[in-house]
């Protein structure tokens, strides 16, 4: 039987966002679709479970102490799924192109949209508040 969205939907957050690395990849695997594309932005599309888990790997090490939570949803509507999130966490610094202040708390919100196919997630669509995350980390 295949998950409900809200299943799926928490398999993907809070799960794999808190999750351990190495777990990461198999977390992704079990809940995107094989030719699954996440939508980063102009120019930054990403295809197949195990690279979308390896740049969420890369942005959450990026900090320590990360908790990702649920403030709302998922809300489903047909083939979607949407929801708002929190991510905080400490920013340890040290990443190259990315002067961002070593130690800085961050606290910003964002939300989700997923298109659903075959049971398994087809499609991302990220939303950061990225200009809060750039004040905290003294970018902006």
């Amino acid at each position: 039987m295949e998950p409900t969205a809200h299943e799926l939907y928490r398999r993907w957050l809070p799960g794999l966002w808190n999750a351990p690395p190495e777990e990461m990849a198999g977390i992704a695997e079990g809940i995107f679709t094989a030719d699954a594309i996440a939508h980063w932005g102009p120019g930054r599309d990403y295809s197949g479970a195990r690279v979308i888990a390896d740049k969420v790997r890369e942005g959450v090490e990026m900090f320590d102490d990360v908790v990702v939570e649920l403030e709302h949803g998922p809300i489903v509507d047909g083939d979607l799924v949407a929801a708002r999130w929190t991510f905080a966490g400490r920013f340890r610094g040290g990443v190259p192109d990315f002067p961002g202040k070593a130690g800085a708390e961050v606290r910003y919100h964002g939300m989700d949209l997923l298109r659903v196919r075959d049971g398994r997630f087809a499609e991302y669509w990220p939303m950061g508040d990225n200009l809060t995350l750039m004040q905290q980390l003294g970018l902006a």
